[in-house]
């Protein structure tokens, strides 16, 4: 088999970038300000520090998978999350994000995007921190698991799950 072709044939692995491998905690008050500053929330996301475990688990699955991130993120922030992928020494795609004015629940727009993945290539993993994203995907029969390194707040959950937006 050629180089090419098997590097066709390897599975993915997907990673979602906020909660796994970005910590967002310290943006969150964005989010609970009242009226809530959605631009400001987004512009400080590169400074969320590294979560060690979800990157240890990226690296590992880069062996044996190739990776492909599946973020809530706009696609605005691009560069933004591409940058901060780099100055982690992460590799900074295949980077599939949400339209800008795409406001649906997380849920959806993964599950459809996984569905779109798998039509190409076989899904190895998936990692998602929240909990409702990964309860449609485990439901679907993907091998999905949830993040527990930190923990996932009420606050992104409305912002992923009520507002579309993250």
């Amino acid at each position: 088999m050629s180089a090419a072709a098997e590097a066709d044939a390897r599975a993915l692995a997907v990673f979602d970038v906020d909660g796994v491998l970005a910590d967002v905690s310290h943006r969150l008050h964005h989010l609970e300000a009242r009226p809530q500053r959605w631009e400001r929330f987004f512009q400080t996301a590169d400074r969320d520090p590294l979560l060690d475990e979800g990157a240890s688990r990226l690296r590992a699955a880069l062996r044996e998978h190739d990776v492909v991130y599946l973020t809530g993120r706009p696609e605005r922030t691009r560069r933004l999350t591409e940058r901060w992928l780099a100055r982690h020494g992460l590799p900074t795609g295949p980077l599939l994000m949400r339209d800008d004015d795409d406001h649906r629940p997380a849920r959806w727009v993964k599950r459809e995007v996984l569905r779109m993945l798998s039509a190409e290539r076989e899904i190895a993993s998936v990692i998602d921190d929240d909990p409702a994203v990964v309860a449609v995907l485990e439901a679907d029969g993907w091998p999905v698991e949830l993040a527990t390194w930190l923990p996932h707040s009420s606050t992104l959950a409305s912002a992923q799950e009520r507002q579309g937006r993250t």
